[in-house]
C-alpha cells in the first residue's frame, strides 16, 4: 500500500552554488486514523493504524529513506531510473537519524524553480513510500487502541508540497494524487477528504497493476478460480486420454481374436479332406481295438488308445506323440501281414463317407478343435 507523510521544511539555507539545503523530519511513530475506505475497510468509520518505533527506525526502513529523490509534488507513479531525470528536482542524503519519535533526513534541493518556489512559501514536505498493514488489533504501551500495524516501510521519493491541513506535524497523505491514504480527524467525513483509495500493486500474468485492498482480494481470487479451473480442465484430459487408450486396447484385443478366428476356419475342400481323414483313422482304430471310443477323442488320442488296447501301458508311458503315432502305424501294418488283413476286412466294401453338415464331422471338428465355416 503506498503511503505519504508531511511536514514543514525546517532550517533551510542556500550554499554559494544556489542549491537549497534542509533538514527534514519525515515519518513518526504513534497512531493516525485513517477512513475505512481509504484503506479497504469501508465498512469501518475510522481506521487507528499504529507504527511502533520498531518498524519506523528498523534499519531497513531508515535506510531506505537514503539518497532518495526529491519531486515537485508527488508524481502518477514511483520514481525510478527510467523517470527520474524528468521527475526529481533534488536529492535526499545518506545522515537518516532518529529524533525522538520522528525520522529526520538533510535533503538537497538542486532545481532553480522548485527553490523559488520553496522560497515563495511552498514549504511543506511529503514522503511517498510503500508499506503493508497488519490487521491485527491492540493496545499501544500507553494505553492507546489500534486496529492496524503499519510494517514495512519502504520510501520511494520525498514531495514538495503546499501547506496541508496538519502544518508541522508530520501527516500521511494530503495532495498525494495517487500516494497514500490521507490521516482525518475524527470530525473529518469522507467528503471532506480528497485523497484517493489506498493501493496496492499486485502482479496480473506478469504486469504491476495498482488497485484497492478489495481489488487485489478480486484479482487474487479470480486467479485462484482460474488456476483451480486449469486443474480440472488438465484433469478432465487425462481422464479423456485415458479413456480412449482403453477403447484403443480393447478394440485391438477384439481384431486379434477375429483374425485367430479366421485362421480357423476351412473351406469346402479342406473340409471334406478332413472328413475323409478321421473317417480313415476311425476305421482302423475300430479293427485293430474295436472296443476303443472314438467318438469326440482327438485323434491322437484315439492313436495313443489303439497302441494301449494292443501293446499294453508300458508301450506309450513317456513316449512322444511322435512315437505313438508311429507305434500306432506300425500295429496297423502288422495287422496286415497275418492270415488276413483284418483292416482291409473291416474296410471291405469302402468307407461310409461322413457328412460334413452331420452330427458326425460336428464330433470330428470338436474332438480337433477346428471350427468351420458354418460355425464361424
Amino acid at each position: 500500500m503506498q503511503f505519504t507523510d508531511r511536514v514543514t521544511v525546517a532550517g533551510t539555507r542556500l550554499r554559494d552554488d544556489g542549491y537549497l539545503v534542509a533538514d527534514a523530519r519525515v515519518a513518526r511513530t504513534g497512531i493516525q486514523n485513517y477512513a475505512g475506505w481509504e484503506v479497504g475497510k469501508p465498512q469501518m468509520p475510522v481506521v487507528r493504524v499504529y507504527r511502533p518505533p520498531d518498524e519506523v527506525f528498523s534499519r531497513d526502513a531508515m535506510a531506505s529513506f537514503a539518497h532518495r529523490p526529491i519531486t515537485n509534488d508527488h508524481p502518477d507513479e514511483d520514481v525510478t531510473a527510467d523517470n527520474w531525470k524528468e521527475l526529481a528536482v533534488g536529492q535526499s542524503g545518506d545522515e537518516v537519524a532518529r529524533d525522538g519519535t520522528f525520522l529526520r533526513i538533510p535533503l538537497m534541493v538542486a532545481d532553480g524553480k522548485m527553490i523559488s518556489g520553496i522560497e515563495g512559501g511552498k514549504r511543506q514536505l511529503s514522503a511517498g513510500y510503500m508499506a503493508t498493514l497488519d490487521w491485527t488489533a491492540g493496545k499501544t504501551a500507553d494505553g492507546e487502541h489500534y486496529d492496524a500495524i503499519q510494517r514495512n516501510i519502504r520510501a520511494n521519493h520525498i514531495a514538495v508540497v503546499h501547506q496541508g491541513r496538519a502544518g508541522s506535524e508530520v501527516r500521511i497523505g494530503d495532495d498525494a494524487n495517487k500516494w497514500g491514504a490521507a490521516p482525518i480527524t475524527p470530525t473529518m467525513d469522507k467528503e471532506t477528504i480528497t485523497m484517493s483509495d489506498a493501493l496496492r500493486t499486485v502482479v496480473v500474468d506478469g504486469l504491476s497493476v495498482s488497485t484497492t485492498d478489495q481489488g487485489a482480494q478480486a484479482i487474487d481470487k479470480l486467479q485462484k478460480d482460474a488456476a483451480a479451473l486449469q486443474t480440472k480442465l488438465s484433469d478432465a484430459e487425462t481422464a479423456h486420454k485415458k479413456a480412449l487408450d482403453a477403447k484403443d486396447t480393447e478394440l485391438a484385443e477384439k481384431d486379434a481374436k477375429i483374425a485367430d478366428l479366421e485362421k480357423k476356419v476351412i473351406d469346402a475342400a479342406a473340409l471334406d479332406a478332413l472328413v475323409q481323414a478321421r473317417a480313415d483313422l476311425v476305421g482302423k482304430a475300430k479293427a485293430l481295438a474295436p472296443d476303443v471310443k472314438t467318438e469326440g477323442v482327438a485323434d491322437a488320442d484315439i492313436r495313443k488308445a489303439v497302441v494301449i488296447a494292443k501293446r499294453g501301458e508300458d508301450a506309450v508311458k513317456d513316449r512322444s506323440a511322435a512315437y505313438i503315432d508311429a507305434a500306432f502305424d506300425f500295429i496297423a501294418e502288422d495287422a496286415g501281414k497275418g492270415d488276413g488283413d483284418q483292416v482291409r476286412d473291416a474296410l471291405k466294401g469302402g468307407l461310409k463317407a461322413a457328412d460334413a453338415n452331420g452330427a458326425w464331422s460336428d464330433s470330428v471338428f470338436a474332438a480337433a478343435g477346428v471350427q468351420t465355416k458354418k460355425e464361424a
